[in-house]
């Protein structure tokens, strides 16, 4: 796959972005939710133009002014800090994603429960992250919960428990379980 290069479509959403976030400071406040929202869109285009230490940076300053407006438990808040996790994880500092991902998932699980979607997504999310630096066992644990708990709510037809069986059936064949990984895809 190609990176993004900056260029043409990319160049645009960033001046677009970047000219909402002036427009929401000018008319709105540096502080008000929407302001915040625009931030966190403005670091999305950063992104996807390969600009990733603006993303990184802004995401940072979105999540730190969140935790001070709305609360560490809003749910834009805990968005946030989710979208930071993903970034980080994009350029490889897992450690930080890590750790972001964990105390994401226990707010979620206290906040929606167990089985709440955005529970499942963001467990989902920290068991590829556990995968990804070698924490094969974690992961297994944590995307056989995830299948369990997708087929029971959606079904096992569900894009999401397909997604989540072909994460699992990856994790499986890292620890040499070729069996299961094949069991889970056929």
């Amino acid at each position: 796959m190609r990176r993004p290069s900056g260029g043409g479509a990319n160049t645009e959403a960033v001046a677009l972005a970047e000219q909402v976030v002036a427009d929401s400071d000018r008319l709105l406040g540096a502080d008000h939710p929407n302001t915040l929202a625009a931030r966190s869109n403005l670091a999305s285009s950063y992104q996807s133009a390969g600009r990733m230490a603006e993303a990184i940076a802004l995401l940072e300053r979105v999540v730190a002014n969140s935790d001070r407006l709305l609360g560490a438990d809003h749910p834009s808040t805990l968005t946030a800090r989710s979208n930071l996790a993903s970034t980080y994880q994009s350029v490889g500092l897992m450690i930080q994603a890590i750790a972001i991902e964990e105390q994401v998932l226990a707010d979620r699980k206290r906040l929606l429960g167990p089985e709440h979607p955005d529970t499942l997504i963001v467990r989902s999310n920290l068991a590829i992250s556990y995968q990804s630096v070698g924490r094969t066992s974690e992961a297994i644990t944590v995307q056989e919960q995830v299948v369990t708990d997708y087929t029971r709510l959606l079904g096992s037809d569900h894009p999401d428990t397909l997604n989540a069986r072909k994460h699992l059936a990856t994790s499986y064949r890292a620890a040499g379980r070729n069996a299961d990984a094949l069991a889970l895809e056929g």
